[in-house]
């Protein structure tokens, strides 16, 4: 790009700083800086021998000197805080985050910081937005934080339990809830993250009327589109689909005989396959079913439930799954944390354990928190009681683990924004884990 190598002077809050614009255009396009160059990155100069900017100068040093070295250091007199705010207004919050943390990786992951929750008692959910922020799930409370960890106006949802809840984008959340009998209410609203505001609900309509439901884990696709496990008085079992920019019910999945849809614990969008994964285990049913299903031809395309199975030594059942859609494959985790993994390619698929990844031996402890699977850049993520395993390579092998003793153990972890969030059973504390920021050579 064509940028000037002009010097430029700057006043800011009374104090006489001066840069050039090839500096200020590393803000990038977005920023207030970006706004100073024409179409072709020239900067565009006025009459004035220097530009006034009525803002914090200790602060914009800092920020300066973050868009000269790429380097964040913030002084013992500078509140973070402070300088977060200054950021935002120069559209600057992107270099921060990035100068703060690195790339996510796992098994680089440092503990950053443990965030204590404002209600006791057990977690539903926690999950990590797209700007590295968080919500956290408890009871029929949503709380939400921003990437600096702020927490905004709580969501309350008068008494209706939280059943799950997910990022559309940084600004809107959607939140699944019980049906309280009697009231209508329940089923899936989208809410500010910012105010809590309800912005809109998200209705189920069978036999041309609209029904109350309880809508249970939910799911996104790339193309718009809202999933969720829904469980209704008449008909409506099964997966609702709805489009995400009109919040309209645009598809209904219905649950087949002798299976279970409509309690499902997970749902995930299969990209390549063009279908959704869902799962449902024990202790919400007796037993573990785990389909694929595909809306174009109203039919699921593959399935597995234990119901039948021989009982093993160990008593091991499937606590969570994940579809791995570069393997062709469904990865388990047991009780014990052992991985097991199934076929999608085979119509008899069986679950084939994994011995080099099972880490824990004997039976469950008192306060049981089952495990919890997620996979990130072709990392695999396991929780068991209070740690984080991380497994790397063709053969999934263990290769760190993630351990705080405080808060219990971990209900439920999420990862996003280059963060790796850890929720605690106990005081509803959770961990945010972060990758160290690359040193500059």
């Amino acid at each position: 790009m064509g940028i000037q190598k002009d010097r430029i002077r700057l006043n800011v809050g009374g104090k006489i700083f001066e840069t050039t614009v090839t500096t200020l255009a590393n803000a990038g396009r977005n920023s207030l800086f970006g706004a100073m160059f024409d179409d072709n990155w020239n900067f565009q100069f006025n009459n004035s021998d220097e530009y006034f900017i009525d803002r914090n100068p200790d602060c914009f040093a800092v920020l300066l000197d973050l868009l000269r070295t790429g380097e964040l250091c913030i002084p013992a007199n500078i509140p973070e805080k402070l300088l977060y705010r200054e950021a935002l207004f120069y559209g600057l919050l992107d270099h921060i985050r990035s100068a703060k943390w690195g790339q996510f990786d796992g098994n680089r992951l440092r503990h950053s910081k443990s965030v204590m929750g404002r209600a006791p008692g057990d977690g539903t959910a926690i999950r990590a937005g797209p700007d590295g922020g968080c919500c956290v799930a408890h009871g029929s409370m949503v709380h939400v934080y921003d990437w600096m960890l702020e927490e905004h106006p709580p969501i309350h949802l008068d008494y209706q339990r939280v059943n799950d809840v997910g990022w559309i984008d940084p600004g809107n959340i959607v939140i699944s809830a019980c049906e309280r009998l009697g009231r209508g209410d329940g089923g899936m609203g989208l809410f500010s993250s910012s105010t809590g505001e309800l912005r809109s609900k998200f209705q189920v309509t069978h036999d041309n009327q609209v029904k109350s439901y309880t809508a249970g884990a939910l799911g996104f696709s790339s193309d718009y589109r809202i999933f969720a496990s829904c469980k209704g008085r008449s008909n409506e079992y099964g997966i609702g689909v709805w489009d995400q920019i009109t919040g309209k019910q645009i598809d209904f999945f219905y649950e087949p005989t002798g299976w279970s849809l409509g309690d499902a614990d997970k749902l995930q969008w299969l990209q390549g396959t063009n279908c959704l994964m869902v799962a449902t285990w024990f202790p919400r049913k007796d037993n573990c079913y785990i389909s694929l299903l595909d809306f174009r031809e109203k039919r699921m395309v593959w399935s597995w439930s234990d119901m039948g199975a021989p009982v093993t030594a160990d008593g091991r059942r499937v606590r969570d799954a994940i579809a791995m859609e570069e393997n062709s494959s469904i990865c388990v985790v047991n009780e014990y944390e052992g991985l097991g993994f199934m076929d999608l390619r085979s119509r008899a698929a069986s679950v084939r354990w994994s011995s080099r990844t099972r880490l824990m031996e004997g039976k469950m402890p008192d306060e049981a928190c089952y495990p919890k699977l997620a996979l990130h850049e072709g990392q695999l993520f396991s929780s068991m009681n209070d740690s984080i395993s991380v497994f790397c390579g063709p053969d999934w092998v263990l290769t760190s683990r993630l351990r705080r003793s405080y808060g219990g153990s971990i209900c439920d972890f999420s990862i996003g924004g280059d963060r790796l969030f850890a929720l605690h059973s106990e005081e509803n504390v959770f961990d945010i884990w972060e990758t160290p920021s690359p040193p500059i050579t």
